[in-house]
């Protein structure tokens, strides 16, 4: 079984930054799809960012021009740096992974931005 785990979140003064880590183990490929979800009280979990195992990148629009996803494939981790931070991207952000038939999730860290 895979597993991912998260480190990087915390508290940051609005327009801060912050580095998110999410490092995965197991039976894992060097070329698995994977990207970050958050999730806010009341609200859906929605995609932030994604990378494929080719390297292609997207975004969402609330951060684009603001966060960065890359992936160290030697350590099967991926991060996303999150600068100018609003008080909307407070949340539970959640890396997750990508296999063929089956989507590993990590435990979640949060994320709170403010004054």
């Amino acid at each position: 079984q895979v597993q991912l785990v998260e480190s990087g979140g915390g508290l940051v003064q609005l327009g801060g930054s912050l580095r998110l880590s999410c490092a995965a183990s197991g039976s894992v490929l060097s070329r698995n799809d994977m990207g970050w979800y958050r999730q806010a009280p009341g609200k859906e979990r929605e995609l932030v960012a994604t990378i494929t195992g080719g390297g292609r990148i997207d975004y969402a629009d609330s951060v684009k021009g603001r966060f960065t996803v890359s992936r160290d494939s030697a350590k099967n981790t991926v991060y996303l740096q999150m600068n100018s931070l609003k008080p909307e991207d407070t949340a539970v952000y959640y890396c997750y992974l990508d296999t063929p038939f089956h989507r590993y999730w990590g435990q979640g860290t949060q994320v709170t931005a403010s004054s």
